[in-house]
């Protein structure tokens, strides 16, 4: 008589793992958290201090060129070149970016299943009184060769996108890090830039100098001879001497001034100050640029620490939904398989075979309110980065109306500046004159000669401080550009002559 009892049917490994698997992929396209919408920032319609510029939004994925050509020197274009290469900090920065690339692809790399694959030989040995007792043949010392082989896989599905959340904070964060690598790159070009121009300017003093402590020896020399006729008295030689040792102490400090521009520019490159020299230019005459303002806004909308407040912005906003996935259960989906026997001879055959699959789903009952506590850290992260970003934002744009007034007010001051250098000359000239003729006593013509060197030393700090406002401009503005994309029509800073 046949029984009428059916066999029960029994799952298969891959009908377990299907079931699993598509149970976990309907499940997988929900992301706890909030998605990222780009930050408002408060944006003027125009710069203060310049008009018809449009709305300017971070946008530093345009490509960059070397922004100091356009000063015309070779010097410096060798010395920028040198710097990308060997600085230090730069390379440091240019490291933390392969490492938070390096992060992202870790981070990234958890999306995916897990595959392992293992052999191995355990010799073991039992022994003891109950070994004995259990064997049913001779006695035996217990020895055992155990030869395993297999291979496991393992799976969390990111059900409700914590994983994907936590890629997103790893992409966004190596992104924030490339754009600090290119700010320091910007900054340490510009601090590069701006120790050349100095100590430029201090070569120029340094001949200026020069020229005034030679006219002071000359106006010395006749000083004591008209003291040696009888024609002046001693104190117009002691006033003739004091001013030119005070001369030239002011030569000997513009040179103490140079030679740490000069130990600056060592260090900034990358080598030490000892193996580095710039050679002096009595003859270097500074090439300022006009910088088109039609196009400031797009460089300001690719200044990399704009960029980059921005994109950790992005990253503490996905650390909320890594913060918010906490709360719902974890599912696990393993599998294993192989081979294990006792003896080597038939260990790859159907009988030492073994498998094991399943499932396991895991969910935090009580942490103490950790879980709110890090939700809270998590959205506290978020609101600091937005108040930080807005605050780069608003940096930004005083850094172009900073540098754009003081452009302008220098292009000013230094024509005022040149009048006043030609009066004083002039002046000199006239009072140095009146002086050999009797009429003015020796003290005047100090006074009118020290008033001569002030105006000139201040005609060349102003020529400083208009190549350091060009450099912060464009620093300001995020950079380099293609001064060929402009056109003829672009609007420009007045021309600083």
């Amino acid at each position: 008589m046949m029984s009428s009892i059916r066999p029960r049917t029994v799952a298969t490994p891959c009908k377990t793992l299907m079931i699993a698997t598509t149970f976990a992929m309907l499940l997988g396209g929900c992301a706890a958290g909030p998605n990222y919408r780009p930050v408002a920032v408060a944006k003027p319609l125009e710069f203060k201090e310049a008009s018809g510029w449009k709305v300017a939004e971070p946008r530093d994925e345009v490509k960059r060129g070397p922004w100091w050509s356009v000063f015309n020197d070779s010097i410096l274009d060798g010395l920028e070149s040198r710097l990308l290469q060997g600085n230090q900090s730069l390379a440091a920065s240019e490291a933390a970016y392969r490492t938070a690339e390096a992060l992202a692809r870790q981070a990234q790399s958890s999306l995916w299943p897990t595959l392992n694959a293992s052999a191995g030989i355990t010799r073991s040995q039992q022994g003891g009184a109950a070994y004995k007792a259990a064997s049913a043949g001779p006695v035996s010392t217990g020895l055992s060769n155990l030869h395993i082989a297999q291979l496991s896989a393992s799976w969390e599905p990111d059900l409700w996108g914590s994983l994907r959340r936590t890629a997103e904070v790893g992409k966004d964060t190596a992104l924030a890090s490339l754009r600090d690598y290119q700010s320091a790159r910007l900054s340490l070009s510009a601090e590069l830039a701006t120790a050349y121009f100095n100590l430029r300017v201090a070569d120029a003093t340094a001949k200026l100098l020069d020229d005034t402590v030679a006219g002071y020896r000359r106006a010395l020399t006749i000083t004591q001879n008209q003291f040696a006729a009888g024609v002046v008295g001693r104190v117009d030689v002691a006033e003739a001497q004091t001013q030119l040792d005070a001369t030239s102490a002011q030569a000997v400090d513009i040179r103490i001034q140079r030679a740490q521009f000069e130990h600056v520019i060592a260090v900034l490159i990358g080598v030490p100050p000892s193996d580095f020299e710039i050679a002096a230019d009595y003859t270097w005459q500074p090439s300022l640029p006009e910088i088109p303002l039609r196009v400031a806004s797009e460089l300001l909308e690719r200044r990399p620490d704009v960029a980059a407040g921005e994109r950790r912005v992005a990253a503490a906003n996905a650390q909320v939904g890594v913060a918010s996935a906490a709360w719902f259960p974890t599912l696990m989906l393993s599998a294993a398989g192989g081979y294990e026997t006792l003896a080597s001879s038939n260990w790859f055959t159907l009988p030492n075979r073994f498998w094991s699959l399943g499932p396991q789903l895991a969910e935090s009952l009580f942490d103490g309110g950790r879980r709110r506590a890090v939700s809270a850290q998590a959205r506290a992260a978020y609101d600091a980065a937005v108040a930080n970003y807005r605050q780069t934002a608003l940096q930004a744009f005083q850094d172009v109306e900073d540098s754009l007034v003081t452009l302008k007010g220098l292009n000013t001051e230094r024509e005022l500046q040149d009048a006043a250098v030609k009066s004083a000359r002039e002046s000199a000239l006239l009072t140095f004159n009146q002086y050999r003729a009797g009429t003015v006593s020796y003290s005047t013509v100090v006074a009118v000669q020290q008033t001569q060197l002030a105006n000139e030393r201040a005609d060349l700090a102003i020529v400083g401080r208009q190549l350091a406002g060009s450099v912060g401009l464009i620093r300001g503005m995020g950079g380099d550009w293609d001064p060929s994309a402009l056109g003829d029509s672009a609007a420009a800073v007045p021309a600083i002559h």
